[in-house]
């Protein structure tokens, strides 16, 4: 990348992010398919209790289409860094349309579970690669020192599209039924990828242009690049100790969508709508926590930033089964979701902030393959626990084990409050 001069930076450095046209379109898109994507968000496990009426069932689906994106994973970052980044993200999106586009025109004739079985994890493997390919493209639209700032705009209006997103998807549930909400969702991906066709990326072939050289060359090196993101991680001792933390985080959380929904419609007995508001104002932490992670984490550091959403987290998990109230529900989810955007801001931008850009996409999906390759299992234990013995004393356990976790966490090098910069 070309140097820039002192005076060109601090101007580049001044601009508000949303002047930027390309950041600017990007950052659209990406809050309009929230948008759709909360409605599935909801409409999906409602579509399984409806026919079901059996948590059980939503997990074991959530666990599915969890070891789908898990299976994906392994190979998103290969691809990412061999392709050209920008038409992956609209083939992702293209993709995401027809397969989600299939369940209400199914569904019209009658319901069909099985359906979900096979299109959810393909939609969800497609929606892995788009998501590693979306933060090695956040780079290529901003520079170093405002990647954190951009992350937490885009999860800050992207939240605040889900304000809105389940109040609406609660709606049209339950006056068309959760089929009509999942198509709007693919609508949603459709919208987005007619936006990212006007995104232009600054170097953003540049690691794809040599990995592509590189897979000409010597078409078997698939283990090797496999390996390459990993063996970073493993060299890095903030990440290493970091992708241990979550996936044990993954594990006890993956479920915890379905466990407010069963909590919400079997324990308290609140219709479709009520579920939609409680999904918006837990989006309402989001934002909080994606507006104030920037600014907490200048002042904090990493360190303490990261543990203490953590730890925040597992109260709220701990107090959702035992809230008795929709309120009660509404204040521990909005608590959650807001500092789990928190810890996650601080961890994604940590690996863009120290990691080489070739290696950005292998990087970033080794990383999530680890810390997620438990949480499908832990998405259909907690379920079925919950089903078996309630919502109460599961939660409690999984938000016990999420605060134990967080001061764990404090005996690790993931307490450095600078770990972005050289030792």
């Amino acid at each position: 990348m070309t140097e820039l001069a002192p005076d060109q930076r601090t101007s580049k450095r001044a601009r508000p992010l949303w002047r930027d046209r390309d950041f600017a379109v990007f950052w659209a898109a990406q809050t309009l398919s929230v948008v759709g994507d909360s409605f599935a968000l909801i409409a999906l496990p409602l579509l399984v209790l409806h026919a079901t009426g059996s948590v059980a069932q939503m997990g074991l689906l959530t666990a599915v289409a969890g070891a789908a994106s898990l299976v994906a994973g392994v190979f998103a970052g290969v691809m990412v860094d061999r392709l050209d980044r920008r038409k992956l993200l609209i083939a992702c999106d293209v993709a995401r349309m027809l397969l989600y586009a299939l369940v209400p025109l199914v569904w019209a004739f009658g319901p069909q579970i099985w359906l979900l079985y096979v299109l959810l994890p393909l939609g969800e493997a497609v929606g892995m690669l788009f998501a590693v390919t979306y933060v090695t493209v956040v780079r290529s639209l901003v520079s170093g020192d405002r990647i954190t700032e951009a992350n937490g705009r885009l999860n800050a209006t992207a939240a605040a599209a889900g304000v809105l997103g389940p109040l609406c998807a609660g709606v049209v549930a339950a006056r068309f039924g959760p089929a009509a909400a999942v198509g709007v969702d693919a609508a949603s991906f459709g919208v987005s990828a007619a936006c990212l066709g006007f995104v232009r990326f600054r170097d953003g072939t540049r690691a794809t242009r040599s990995a592509g050289a590189d897979a000409k060359a010597a078409p078997w090196r698939l283990w090797q690049d496999l390996r390459a993101g990993v063996s970073f991680l493993r060299g890095h001792p903030v990440l290493r100790a970091l992708t241990v933390l979550l996936a044990f985080f993954s594990f006890l959380t993956l479920g915890l969508n379905d466990l407010l929904i069963y909590h919400l419609k079997h324990d308290l007995g609140q219709s479709d709508g009520v579920v939609g508001t409680v999904f918006a104002v837990g989006a309402l932490g989001t934002i909080t926590g994606a507006l104030l992670v920037a600014p907490v984490r200048r002042r904090l550091g990493f360190g303490p930033t990261w543990t203490g959403a953590v730890a925040v987290c597992g109260l709220a998990v701990a107090g959702i089964g035992w809230a008795g109230s929709v309120t009660g529900v509404a204040v521990m989810a909005a608590a959650f979701l807001g500092c789990a955007g928190v810890a996650g801001t601080c961890s994604m931008s940590l690996r863009q902030e120290v990691t080489p850009e070739h290696l950005l996409g292998r990087v970033t999906s080794a990383f999530w393959t680890l810390h997620y390759s438990a949480a499908p299992v832990g998405a259909a234990v907690l379920t079925w626990a919950a089903q078996r013995h309630g919502t109460a004393p599961v939660g409690l356990a999984a938000g016990a084990s999420c605060v134990l976790m967080a001061a764990l966490a404090l005996l690790t090098p993931v307490r450095r409050r600078r770990p972005e910069c050289p030792a």
